[in-house]
């Protein structure tokens, strides 16, 4: 079953920015006893917080007869928030959405923050807790992690947090959340690391693995804020917080996110990965034959050879019963999990082999061009050579290969696969990646100028 989560990220309708903490005037010295390490801890990062704003325009429809008769949630109120009344004319408004973020080079002016605060927007602001405001502009981020690493427009010398480590943190140590929840800039909350390790799937099947789950207060707007330990080190990013739950917050490991930042800098995207591996999902039919109580898990089909799957002694038959931590439920949910997975980074699956349960640590090895296209030639039947800007085309089709049997010839243009548009070669390397286990696959083909969707079972 399938576990709602809600990103910890608010949309306001309103031009209300995010205000700046109240600065602190001259006081009395401060006694010891209060300087407590959470004080210490706050005082450390919260510098370093950015309270984010964006910025979109939308378009609705509006008052279907016009002048303004009715006003904007008029039939709203009875049709339901989504109702849009067909044939009215539409119009233009902005959206806003907050969240928060933290600079990680103050020299640089460059910020850490969640890639669903920034998604879509066409202006963000960043207000620092001293007040001072600057435009920033994107220069990277990556769904599938929900990182993105902005550049704060004239910041530099800047006050940055310090980066801590994801990898030894303890349960029950205290844990320390600083966001902009609800446009409440700067807002401090405490608890403790409740759990590593944790995995989510939302309910459009995104799926996350490896999360720091904690009972710090994370509220809407607190996306992309630092989690912070008592050392006043930043280890982890706020993400997501578990639906009609009370205090079960998820944060991003600072570990990941990175190794994610550092190949966003260096080439501008996140190298797909894979354990050199496919298999299907496991049917009633397959569960009962290996003695499970439910058809859960990926069955290995297929492993390659030399690759990170053979060295760490998987076999085809196995079962994949769990992968860094989270359960398997399918093929998909198997794919969903390795998308949250950066190259070179060991994956622990829970294998049932020969009848027997163990675990096997498999090294993720990047998915290159070469492994994808010979993918896409074994088990779909093509062989594709860049289409001059306009999707790929077919150079080579096998006669008795599933795209061979619907008829696709060479010449054909492909121009998505799966949903996704297919503009080039990267395009078409993690199309691979992410459909190489379905057993059937929508294809968008144009020929002789007519584009048609066709479907290839395996």
């Amino acid at each position: 079953m399938k576990k709602p989560f809600l990103f910890a990220a608010i949309l306001a309708f309103c031009a209300v920015a995010p205000h700046a903490a109240t600065a602190q005037t001259a006081q009395k010295p401060v006694s010891p006893a209060r300087l407590t390490p959470t004080v210490q801890a706050v005082r450390a990062v919260a510098p370093a917080v950015v309270s984010i704003t964006t910025a979109k325009t939308v378009e609705r429809r509006g008052d279907p007869f016009g002048g303004g008769f009715f006003p904007d949630d008029f039939f709203r109120r009875f049709m339901g928030p989504g109702f849009e009344f067909p044939g009215a004319p539409g119009r233009r408004r902005t959206e806003q959405s907050l969240g928060s973020g933290v600079i990680i080079d103050g020299a640089k002016g460059l910020v850490l923050t969640n890639n669903h605060v920034i998604a879509g927007a066409e202006t963000i602001t960043a207000v620092l807790q001293d007040g001072r405001s600057f435009e920033a502009e994107l220069l990277g981020s990556d769904a599938d992690f929900d990182v993105a690493v902005l550049k704060l427009r004239g910041g530099a010398n800047l006050p940055q947090a310090v980066m801590g480590d994801s990898r030894d943190l303890m349960i029950g140590e205290p844990a320390i959340a600083i966001g902009n929840p609800y446009g409440y800039g700067h807002t401090v909350t405490t608890g403790v690391v409740s759990a590593v390790g944790r995995a989510l799937r939302a309910e459009d099947g995104a799926a996350y693995a490896d999360l720091i789950q904690t009972d710090a207060a994370i509220n809407p707007g607190n996306s992309g804020g630092p989690l912070v330990n008592i050392e006043g080190r930043v280890i982890g990013i706020n993400m997501a917080i578990r639906a009609g739950a009370e205090g079960i917050g998820f944060a991003i490991p600072v570990e990941k996110a990175r190794r994610v930042v550092a190949e966003l800098m260096d080439t501008g995207k996140v190298s797909p990965v894979w354990l050199g591996l496919l298999g299907q999902g496991v049917d009633e039919r397959t569960a009962r034959y290996f003695g499970l109580a439910e058809p859960a898990g990926l069955l290995v089909t297929e492993v390659a050879p030399g690759g990170p799957a053979q060295a760490a002694g998987i076999a085809p038959g196995d079962v994949v019963l769990s992968a860094a931590g989270a359960r398997v439920e399918d093929a998909e949910h198997f794919q969903g999990l390795l998308r949250t997975v950066t190259a070179g980074e060991t994956v622990t699956l829970e294998i049932l082999h020969g009848g027997a349960r163990r675990t096997a640590d498999v090294r993720a090895a990047p998915f290159k061009r070469e492994t994808a296209e010979a993918l896409a030639a074994a088990r779909w039947g093509i062989t594709v050579r860049e289409g001059g800007g306009k999707g790929l085309v077919l150079a080579q089709v096998a006669a008795s290969s599933p795209a061979g049997k619907i008829g696709l010839a060479p010449g054909d243009r492909l121009l998505g696969i799966g949903g996704e548009r297919v503009n080039g070669m990267d395009d078409l390397t993690r199309a691979v990646l992410r459909h190489s286990m379905h057993r059937s696959l929508i294809l968008l083909v144009e020929r002789g100028g007519r584009g048609y969707y066709a479907r290839i079972t395996l």
